[in-house]
């Protein structure tokens, strides 16, 4: 089987994606804790930073592993399950990911 470009290329935007749906989490949520910490904020400001935060870590860990597994060729099925998390965390790479990752099936042991 030859070899292409598509698993290298899904595999770095689902990486790319999932550290900054990471950092992008993290931040929300030490924003929720700081906020906490200040008195004059009100307490559902505390609600809305906390709650997007922790998906947005989960859905980036699940795309960077997908993209690990990308990387490897190894396990189309979370490669695929990573470009999805990465759709819902970054549209516009997850899309070209979710895109690359069906078209280069056959390549994955």
């Amino acid at each position: 089987m030859k070899t292409t470009w598509k698993p290298l290329v899904t595999g770095i935007l689902e990486i790319i994606a999932g550290g900054l749906a990471v950092i992008v989490g993290c931040g929300l949520y030490m924003s929720a804790r700081i906020a906490n910490l200040l008195t004059t904020v009100p307490p559902w400001i505390n609600t809305l930073l906390t709650y997007p935060g922790i998906p947005l870590v989960l859905l980036g860990a699940l795309a960077i592993t997908g993209g690990i597994y990308a990387l490897r060729r190894r396990g189309w099925a979370m490669a695929l399950t990573g470009s999805i998390s990465a759709l819902i965390a970054s549209p516009l790479l997850g899309l070209v990911a979710l895109i690359l990752a069906l078209l280069s099936k056959k390549e994955y042991a």
